[in-house]
């Protein structure tokens, strides 16, 4: 069953009256789409509330497309630094911050946490709540905001986001830098981490290929690319529609081979080595992004095989493209009492966790 929401409250009506659902936007995240009894389709739920572009904030509904965000804050010369995935797939500004979907761009500006200032969402009660604040300086009460970032539809159903943006640079340009192999390429991640050069996006495709995007005023990124390439030790600098294919390209995942499944695995670029050898075994295709904090797994095989690995790593996954799965957290588990808590306190009947 399939309800259609093209307002708060047939939101709230629908958490009050059914004991399970799941929520579904744009269908970007396809391995996210669960199969509940009851379906609450958002994608009516759209539009601009409040923008305004010299307090560099804006407020929308939730189903509101990423496409639509992105053409209205260019228009001012800003942008959502974070990067949101999936663009061109019809991802909603409630999915990617549910998904805490994050692109490479995140690298030099932090990711979805860092620029959700206010939620307003429907809890398990049919209840509407609203955490944080529309302007960048409020800071009182419970920091709600972040916590449904990542949620996954856990916590409650958004339906009205609040961010903060930034002016967004004139122009951009890439090095591309091949590497002799993966320690070499992350000798130089190191090395960059303390370097005074500024980055907009850090990227790692094996066995060693750095991609290094920066971003300004066209008179000033030639020399800094030039200062970018002497410190890697050389590369090909990429310009205009070069460069933007490139981004798009990680952007919209579609590096990502037919019948894959993608699994996102947060990590550190110290972890890289290990993981590469363990799944070493397998003829993968791996992106590493956000300077090496974040692995995109490109899965051809079961996904049992994957979590075992993942647990015996330590580290946990989020499967986001591939069939519907029930349960798309892999490895390591999270904290079961902390999560346990908040679940019970905006979601005591559990209607969410089941439809997930």
């Amino acid at each position: 069953m399939i309800v259609q929401a093209q307002d708060k409250e047939t939101v709230a009506a629908a958490a009050s009256q059914h004991p399970s659902l799941s929520v579904k936007g744009g269908r970007s995240k396809t391995a996210l789409v669960g199969n509940p009894p009851v379906v609450l389709d958002v994608s009516g739920l759209r539009g601009v509330l409040e923008y305004e572009p010299d307090e560099f904030t804006f407020t929308a509904l939730a189903g509101t497309p990423i496409r639509e965000i992105n053409t209205l804050l260019a228009q001012h010369g800003q942008y959502l630094p974070f990067d949101p995935l999936l663009v061109d797939k019809g991802a909603t500004l409630g999915g990617t911050v549910a998904a805490n979907s994050n692109g490479s761009g995140r690298y030099r500006y932090g990711g979805v946490r860092d620029f959700i200032l206010g939620v307003q969402f429907v809890d398990g009660r049919g209840q509407l709540v609203r955490g944080g604040g529309k302007v960048v300086k409020n800071a009182a009460g419970f920091d709600l905001p972040k916590l449904m970032v990542g949620s996954l539809g856990q916590l409650g159903i958004l339906v009205e986001l609040t961010f903060k943006v930034f002016p967004q640079p004139p122009a951009y340009a890439t090095l591309k830098a091949d590497l002799p192999d993966l320690n070499t390429a992350l000798e130089t991640i190191y090395r960059l981490f303390t370097s005074p050069l500024e980055l907009d996006a850090l990227d790692l495709t094996l066995p060693g290929t750095l991609w290094l995007r920066q971003g300004g005023s066209e008179e000033t990124l030639r020399p800094r690319l030039e200062q970018l390439r002497q410190f890697v030790g050389g590369g090909d600098i990429l310009n205009g529609d070069e460069d933007a294919a490139i981004w798009h390209t990680a952007r919209e995942l579609a590096w990502v081979p037919a019948k894959n499944t993608l699994v996102k695995v947060p990590l550190t670029p110290k972890r890289i080595p290990a993981l590469q050898i363990a799944l070493a075994p397998y003829e993968l295709t791996v992106r590493y992004s956000a300077g090496g904090n974040v692995a995109w797994i490109a899965w051809p095989a079961s996904l049992d095989i994957l979590d075992a690995l993942l647990k015996k790593q330590g580290l946990r996954g989020l499967v986001l493209l591939g069939e519907p799965i029930a349960q798309p957290l892999l490895g390591v588990p999270l904290d079961a009492i902390f999560a346990g808590r908040v679940r019970q306190a905006l979601d005591p009947q559990q209607k969410f966790v089941q439809g997930r």
